[in-house]
């Protein structure tokens, strides 16, 4: 009896730490999955369709270097953000001259503002998939996110968002309906290299699209706002490792049903429509209606969230007054800027025969090439004790990140050396 009491005691002991420890990971979920699945956006999905159809599975070698490097870069920011309580903007500041800082800013701009652009490119290829003039469509789209971002609220959007990140799992039912070439897959994932100006382009616009300079920025910030503590440091970790795993699956089955529906048939992706036609294993004729919706969903809520934490970040690395209670005469420069990085994207999409998936694909080189200069002022901070503690990065993870920041400059200098020839698909 003894025993069995016991064992019972021992028994609900371990269910009450299972559920302390679901409950508090179920507390910090959010920004590691959110600020991973963020590539999934227009850019995403357009990226990888082109990757799929243009090339087969022979560049699926790129996720198995994605995923781990993700993860750490995720991890780095969101591990700052809890153990300072301060974003990634207010860090660079104090950590750097103001030059320096000013540089940051730039660079995190200008990659901010070609993301917005691919998110309302995006919103014009979903217009007209859905029968609806672009002139229409991202004019109603861009106001109606101003109104969203002036008036909505952090965690109405996190929710959504997350809700929303399951849009794209319907490439994973449609890739396994369609039936993967397991053995391409496998020798795909040898890593193989050619060196010519459209692969450099292909290659490093997956590496931006994939992990965003903004996504740096956002899980900082997201950390940091939702108050999480040092205790949560273990459960963030494990949401930032599931959430780079989730994206990098559902990117992987973007190629498959790419590579099974349109590398097969000669299609190279150059219109939302003909990455549309990946779905239709699973849907049929409805592909390219959900492919629309739920393209203009994912872009809708990107395009909220860029320019508000393009103003986020810039006012705070600046000290500018910021904030969406403040009117334009109290905070200028935050709704100044909030106002522009939702107005001139949009307008640039509406100049007349604009090659869109062009213009997504070169946006998420952009990203590519800007990125190891967001990492490496990651790097600086949290190898500095006096910021960090005892939380300062291990032998290994720097070992990691500085070898791809690395590559990733070398393989953007031989793309500027060879000089890159547009449009990208001959």
């Amino acid at each position: 009896m003894r025993m069995t009491a016991a064992r019972r005691g021992v028994g609900a002991a371990v269910r009450r730490l299972g559920r302390t420890r679901l409950m508090l990971f179920l507390a910090v979920m959010g920004p590691g999955i959110i600020a991973a699945n963020a590539g999934n956006d227009a850019g995403g999905v357009t990226t990888w369709s082109v990757i799929g159809s243009s090339y087969g599975y022979s560049l699926t070698w790129l996720l198995i270097v994605i995923t781990p490097m993700l993860f750490i870069a995720q991890e780095m920011n969101a591990r700052i953000g809890i153990v300072t309580g301060k974003g990634l903007a207010a860090l660079i500041r104090e950590r750097f001259s103001l030059k320096v800082t000013a540089f940051a800013m730039l660079t995190t701009m200008v990659a901010n503002f070609g993301t917005t652009l691919s998110e309302f490119a995006g919103v014009a290829a979903a217009s007209r998939l859905l029968h609806v003039p672009p002139w229409i469509g991202v004019p109603a789209v861009a106001i109606g996110l101003w109104f969203l971002v002036t008036k909505g609220s952090y965690r109405k959007v996190e929710r959504v968002f997350l809700a929303l990140s399951l849009i794209y799992l319907t490439y994973i039912v449609s890739g396994l309906i369609a039936g993967p070439d397991w053995g391409a897959a496998a020798r795909g994932a040898v890593p193989s290299f050619q060196f010519s100006e459209t692969w450099l382009v292909i290659v490093i616009a997956a590496i931006g699209t994939t992990i965003t300079p903004w996504g740096q920025f956002y899980i900082q910030a997201a950390v940091v706002d939702k108050r999480l503590s040092m205790n949560s440091l273990r459960m963030n970790r494990l949401e930032v490792m599931i959430g780079a795993f989730l994206t990098t699956l559902v990117d992987f089955f973007i190629v498959v049903a790419c590579a099974e529906t349109l590398f097969k048939e000669g299609i190279v992706v150059q219109t939302a429509a003909e990455a549309a036609r990946a779905l239709e294993p699973l849907l049929g004729a409805g592909a390219k209606y959900l492919f629309a919706v739920g393209l203009l969903n994912v872009c809708i809520l990107a395009g909220a969230i860029l320019p508000l934490a393009t103003a986020y970040v810039v006012c705070e690395a600046f000290g500018f007054e910021s904030g969406l209670d403040n009117s334009f005469s109290e905070a200028p420069v935050f709704n100044g800027l909030l106002t522009a990085f939702i107005v001139l994207p949009a307008a640039v999409t509406l100049i007349p025969s604009l090659p869109l998936v062009d213009i997504i694909v070169l946006t998420q080189m952009v990203n590519g090439v800007l990125l190891p200069v967001i990492l490496i002022f990651v790097l600086k901070i949290i190898n500095t004790p006096e910021v960090m503690g005892e939380h300062v990065n291990s032998r290994g993870y720097n070992i990691i990140a500085w070898t791809f920041s690395l590559l990733l400059i070398g393989l953007s200098l031989i793309l500027v050396v060879t000089s890159l020839p547009l449009p990208f698909f001959d």
